[in-house]
């Protein structure tokens, strides 16, 4: 089997570079070993978030720091035995999250957030899949004056550098928004920009049978395969294999499974996050995407129940689970929110790829011909994944792309 382009990954950034591709004339084959969207962009607390211009960084505080040192915490757990493994991306991560680096990759990275929701749009409009969305925004609220009136003063900083828009909310703003949670709170902010996603799945499948309708396949195949040929490259998928001018790794916490046989190490860390649906009690309902920002944890009205999840996991990508943040949030939120039964068998985990410098790999590999890489978008996958592969299309095409990505660069990590 031949065709233009190979990609690599079906999740929604390899889907949504394949439907790129596909939109642009290409015959395209889109490879993995699950049926699309089972893997990290499955779990995830469904939001296309236009406000997150700052990617997430690493404490610089030293008393924080050692808060997350006794392993407690909600929004973030390790695991002891991964350390020695986790440590060199970590130093890096925190180097990069120093306040001055931390604010230029802001700035390197906002042209990719600013073009999330048009992306999205797009094709949630050649989809038909309008009916998944929310154009709501999400809230976080805050138990202490001190956090609120910080996060209250950064969302005024990103609206003037960024036009993020916001609303600040009262305790009775927050009633009238959701009555049926807690008065634990003493206020909220709203972030009006980012669109919520109701099944995360449901829009990666729906991205997925949009690129069929555009003459693309999809097969299971192992990427592992992948080889170069004379004239481009190679992978067995389906019955057989697929041959192609161009590929794109788009394998998210397991590109380094490809890229690593031709050379390119790059220094890919891996956040585990964990979720479980929950009904709610009686006639008790949930009406947007809530964060409680001060224990970590996110509730989401999904179609499947009201989705709980949970912060960073630091540990082997392969280890077995410990859904530990799972049991402290819940047992939180069922002090703020009447949440009913446990609707899944056990929590669900996937694995966010994250660069040391918090923006993702996106560009074409220094030393090979036709071989492109989009992966470690870290907590923004669903976010990045249409622009994502927007701009790796238009690059493999020979177009102009939509914004500058030289600050995606592979180059940029000495490989």
């Amino acid at each position: 089997m031949t065709a233009d382009a190979i990609v690599l990954g079906a999740g929604i950034v390899g889907v949504s570079t394949a439907l790129q591709l596909a939109r642009r004339g290409k015959s395209v084959v889109l490879v993995d070993r699950k049926e699309p969207g089972l893997e990290t962009s499955y779990g995830n607390a469904g939001l296309i978030q236009r406000e997150g211009v700052v990617p997430y960084g690493f404490p610089q505080q030293f008393g924080l720091i050692l808060r997350y040192a006794l392993n407690n915490r909600i929004d973030a757990h390790y695991h002891w035995s991964a350390l020695p493994s986790v440590s060199s991306f970590l130093a890096k991560y925190w180097w990069h999250s120093n306040l001055t680096r931390h604010q230029l990759i802001a700035r390197a990275y906002a042209p990719l957030i600013e073009h999330s929701i048009s992306t999205h749009n797009e094709l949630l409009e050649e989809a038909g899949a309008q009916d998944l969305i929310v154009k709501n925004g999400w809230t976080e609220v805050f138990r202490t004056s001190a956090k609120y009136e910080g996060e209250i003063g950064e969302a005024e900083r990103l609206r003037k550098e960024y036009g993020v828009a916001f609303k600040e909310l009262s305790p009775a703003d927050i009633a009238r928004q959701e009555p049926d949670l807690s008065h634990d709170f003493v206020g909220g902010l709203k972030w009006e920009d980012p669109w919520s996603v109701k099944d995360p799945l449901g829009l990666t499948r729906a991205y997925a049978a949009l690129f069929e309708k555009l003459g693309g396949r999809v097969l299971k195949g192992d990427a592992k395969s992948l080889s170069q040929t004379r004239t481009g490259w190679r992978v067995v998928a389906g019955d057989g294999s697929v041959e192609a001018k161009d590929v794109v790794v788009a394998l998210g916490p397991w590109s380094d499974t490809v890229t690593r046989q031709f050379g390119y190490n790059f220094l890919v860390g891996v956040k585990r996050g964990y979720h479980m649906h929950y009904s709610s009690r009686g006639a008790a309902r949930l009406n947007g995407w809530t964060m409680d920002a001060e224990r970590g944890y996110f509730l989401a009205p999904m179609n499947q129940g009201i989705r709980l999840t949970t912060g960073a996991e630091f540990a082997r990508r392969d280890a077995p689970k410990t859904p530990v943040q799972v049991d402290r949030a819940e047992a939180v939120a069922r002090t703020v929110f009447p949440l009913g039964d446990r609707l899944d068998k056990e929590p669900w985990m996937g694995a966010r790829p994250c660069t040391p410098d918090m923006m993702p790999v996106i560009g074409k590999a220094p030393r090979h011909e036709g071989l492109w890489f989009a992966f470690g978008h870290a907590h923004h996958g669903l976010t990045l994944g249409p622009v994502t592969g927007q701009v790796i299309a238009e690059a493999i095409t020979g177009q102009k792309t939509l914004i500058d990505i030289s600050a995606y660069r592979p180059e940029r990590f000495g490989i």
